[in-house]
């Protein structure tokens, strides 16, 4: 969300639809810029399910939830003022999000605007912003904070503990602040010996080098090792001593747990919210795929994209990523990149790997009417999808199981898995349901 000034950024290309024999292109414009131009007219979503052709934009191509926020109405927080800082945060605006299972991700119909967390540069700004959400149990090595008052409980409940404030104690040494010429972002070091910092891939696009802003004020180079679209996820490295190591969690966060997010929104640094894990398994469009992503109602904001989100122990669950709303403001629904699919990219942009997804060869768009799906658009020849008899028109329900209720589902399903993996694909052909056992390729670069 690079928001350094308020013309606007430039749209990205129209061009054909998008198939999944390669990652999709970055959606236009993108998410988050901040601030942005002003738009033409309000925000709004395609119905959830068009008709595939011009109503409904194909698996991968450029998403309308993909736009820039709409701009706060009069001067202070967030836009540059010549000469002048911000003016100060703006009023949070409450609101939540669903929080289905982790078997069927429904369309996000009736959802805002989708868009990143990036913090634009502005007249006289100096420094990054943003951070983290957390969930449950609570905070290894780190201390409980006694309450001024009464010790006494109620209806069981510890009132000697203070769970978000030993996560804030535990993950914040590890949260740091990243500057580009375009933007402000946030990261956390997940490897202190080698001086890896984890980020938002839209965090640091376009830069090779960044000022990193360490917990403890210092300010030191950072060199982009890499970054991947895909996933929305990127490594910094800096040389600097005395870092602290965030703890990465292992296993699936649950519904309903506690989330903690820790960073710079507004540039307001170390800022503390909580909330808990609304959904898990949400498909996301991200600048280039889809991500079945982490949704939370932590309130996190501009500043906040490539911060950490955190359990009640303060162990890493998460890359904060983009929120839903219509005033680019925080709603309630936020999403983050779940910590093993970061960790996973992270590793191979630092060894040099290419990222790699599977691929299945076909194009789609949402079902029409009251179906839920991805209806099949068109169908790359010689792809996997052709050779296993997926045709133009099919409907896929579901992918190994589990439900398939949009085009972004069936991009996130496919790009999660790697190039050889078997999978069972469901399908309605015209109210006859109909299954298909393929192997996925290995998507092209562009």
């Amino acid at each position: 969300m690079d928001t350094s000034t308020w013309t606007p950024a430039p749209p990205a290309p129209a061009g054909p639809p998008q198939s999944l024999a390669g990652p999709p292109p970055p959606p236009a414009p993108p998410p988050g810029h901040w601030p942005p131009a002003p738009p033409a007219g309000p925000p709004t979503l395609p119905p959830t399910g068009g008709a595939p052709g011009a109503g409904a934009p194909p698996v991968g191509s450029p998403d309308p939830t993909w736009a820039a926020p709409l701009p706060p109405a009069g001067p202070g927080w967030g836009r540059p003022d010549p000469g002048a800082p911000p003016a100060g945060p703006p009023p949070a605006a409450p609101g939540s999000g669903p929080s289905p299972s982790r078997g069927r991700r429904p369309k996000m119909a009736g959802l805002a605007l989708v868009v990143a967390l990036l913090l634009g540069a502005a007249a006289g700004a100096g420094f990054a912003a943003g951070e983290s959400l957390a969930d449950d149990d609570t905070p290894a090595a780190a201390t409980t904070t006694e309450p001024a008052a009464s010790t006494g409980t109620v209806q069981g409940v510890d009132a000697t503990t203070e769970p978000v404030a030993a996560v804030a104690e535990a993950l914040s040494p590890a949260v740091v602040q990243l500057e580009t010429q375009t933007g402000l972002g946030s990261g956390f070091v997940y490897d202190a010996d080698e001086g890896l910092i984890m980020t938002a891939a839209h965090v640091v696009e376009g830069a090779d080098a960044v000022t990193v802003r360490l917990a403890d004020g210092r300010a030191v180079d950072g060199t982009v090792v890499g970054s991947d679209a895909g996933s929305d996820i990127a490594v910094v490295r800096v040389e600097a001593d005395g870092l602290t190591a965030a703890v990465l969690a292992t296993g699936d966060p649950e519904v309903g747990q506690l989330a903690v997010a820790i960073g710079s929104p507004f540039g307001l640094d170390q800022t503390v919210t909580s909330g808990v894990v609304s959904a898990v398994g949400r498909s996301v469009q991200t600048p280039g795929g889809a991500v079945p992503m982490i949704q939370t109602d932590a309130p996190i904001n501009p500043g906040n994209s490539g911060g950490a989100l955190a359990d009640r122990t303060g162990r890493v669950i998460g890359v904060n990523d983009s929120i839903a709303s219509e005033s680019g403001g925080n709603v309630g629904v936020g999403f983050a990149v779940p910590i093993e699919t970061a960790k996973a990219v992270a590793d191979r942009l630092v060894q040099g790997l290419p990222i790699t997804n599977g691929y299945l060869g076909v194009s789609a768009a949402d079902a029409s009417g009251q179906q839920s799906g991805a209806q099949v658009v068109q169908v790359e020849s010689g792809s996997p999808g052709d050779e296993a008899g997926i045709e133009a028109g099919d409907v896929v329900t579901s992918l190994d199981g589990d439900a398939i209720a949009s085009s972004a589902d069936l991009v996130a399903a496919v790009r999660s898995r790697e190039p050889g993996t078997e999978v069972i694909v469901g399908l309605d052909r015209q109210g006859d349901e109909v299954e298909v056992t393929l192997t996925l390729g290995e998507a092209p670069t562009n």
